[in-house]
């Protein structure tokens, strides 16, 4: 992904020297990846490497959520769905995307300790927020979900507000949340008519394309919040 770097004009050496505003200095949004994301991404390749080993059924049915668990209490489901993946193609894109857009955010919310752990908790969030918006397309059914998309997306959202503010929590309805949303909206249905053969590493499953859009809607609503919490932190 080409580097994309946000600075105003006055910070030129060539100018003189401007007066000290108070205004908290914009950082690149996107850059190098930062080490929470490295540390998820190796979870998910690692998650899976030791997944592939085992009896695929039995984790499935153990860790996959479906909509049905909400009603059986199952709700730890949510969680632990969003590290099974169907296949490697399926781990690597979805690392991939984590990778990418995963960055920013991390780098935003900071890169200590506590930092990470929101970046973590902003991550688990969005995915269990994405596997409801599924649960509420589907309920009642025992049909399961897996892997880590829906969370993805939910970075893509937040990804998505950072650029609409220059480096800080853009508005809602900035340019690039709108854009960004409807060309993830138009590559989803296009997934829901025509099925999985057109989503890279899907294979023969069904694709869930309504975790992907109700990730990406939790990404954008709770960058706001945790955006909050980090700069109070």
């Amino acid at each position: 992904m080409t580097a994309t770097r946000f600075q105003q004009s006055a910070d030129d050496p060539r100018l003189p020297p401007r007066r000290d505003s108070g205004r908290r200095t914009r950082e690149p949004v996107f850059n190098k990846a930062a080490w929470p994301v490295l540390a998820l991404v190796g979870s998910i390749i690692g998650g899976y490497a030791v997944q592939s080993r085992v009896d695929v059924d039995a984790v499935a049915a153990a860790f996959a959520f479906t909509p049905t668990d909400l009603g059986t209490g199952r709700w730890w489901t949510l969680l632990s769905s969003q590290f099974l993946h169907g296949g490697w193609a399926h781990a690597l894109m979805n690392a991939a995307f984590i990778l990418a857009f995963g960055t920013p955010v991390a780098r935003f919310l900071g890169l200590r300790l506590g930092g990470a752990l929101l970046f973590y908790g902003f991550y688990l969030a969005s995915g269990a927020l994405a596997a409801l918006g599924f649960a509420a397309v589907h309920a009642g059914e025992a049909v399961a979900l897996i892997g880590a998309s829906g969370a993805a997306s939910g970075l893509m959202g937040a990804s998505a507000r950072l650029i609409g503010g220059y480096g800080a929590v853009g508005p809602i309805l900035s340019r690039p949340v709108l854009s960004m949303g409807a060309a993830w909206l138009l590559m989803n249905l296009i997934i829901a008519v025509f099925g999985a053969a057109l989503a890279p590493g899907a294979g023969d499953a069904a694709v869930g394309w309504e975790a992907h859009l109700a990730g990406f809607a939790a990404g954008v609503l709770l960058m706001g919040p945790f955006g909050w919490i980090a700069r109070r932190g």
